[in-house]
């Protein structure tokens, strides 16, 4: 029923790679109208068209876009949204997956990309998982220990399980190339290209 438009998110928001089965769960519901996701995950995936964070500079003027040192910023980023892909707008902004090439082999870690382009490596397996981990923090209840299992016990009820209920045992892959150290290294490269120092 979904399939064309799962293959649209995948072409736009994946380069066409598979989309993972909690991404899948969490679109079709949000395509439904069905918000229990979206509230117990603070997720709302971005829809078709609509520019990746990193690639939108719709917000800046004439002036600031012909600014040598503002081209270097969006040339690099443009770049980092190659492997930036940014799927949900939540937790301190963005969240989507790290798919650097030199990134080892299996699934690929997930990130935050904060409204100050501040990166953030999130603990979790999958996208749930590494939302639900953030969320832990910002419950009513004040062990995360504890409210991250009740996330876990709600995602589950609603056919989305998570592979532990043990806030220690998620998995935290972190990022074998760092993010925000190769956008960095990729800002500094476009300066100098532009011959501002």
């Amino acid at each position: 029923m979904h399939e064309e438009r799962l293959a649209e998110f995948s072409r736009e928001r994946l380069d066409g790679r598979p989309i993972p089965d909690d991404l899948r769960t969490m679109l079709v519901a949000q395509w439904e109208g069905r918000t229990d996701f979206q509230y117990l995950l603070d997720l709302t995936f971005l829809e078709p068209g609509e520019p990746s964070p990193l690639l939108d500079t719709s917000y800046l003027s004439e002036r600031e876009l012909a600014d040598p040192g503002m081209q270097a910023i969006n040339a690099a980023v443009a770049e980092i949204a190659k492997y930036a892909k940014l799927v949900a707008e939540g937790g301190k902004g963005w969240v989507g997956y790290w798919m650097h090439p030199d990134e080892p082999e299996g699934p690929p870690p997930v990130i935050e990309l904060d409204t100050e382009f501040t990166y953030w490596s999130l603990a979790g397996r999958n996208l749930a998982e590494a939302c639900a981990c953030e969320r832990a923090r910002y419950q009513d209840e004040p062990d995360e220990h504890l409210a991250f299992a009740q996330l876990a016990d709600q995602l589950a009820e609603l056919g989305l399980p998570l592979s532990t209920r043990d806030y220690d045992a998620l998995h935290d892959p972190g990022c074998a190339v760092d993010p925000e150290k190769l956008t960095n290294e990729l800002i500094d490269i476009e300066r100098r290209k532009r011959g501002i120092v």
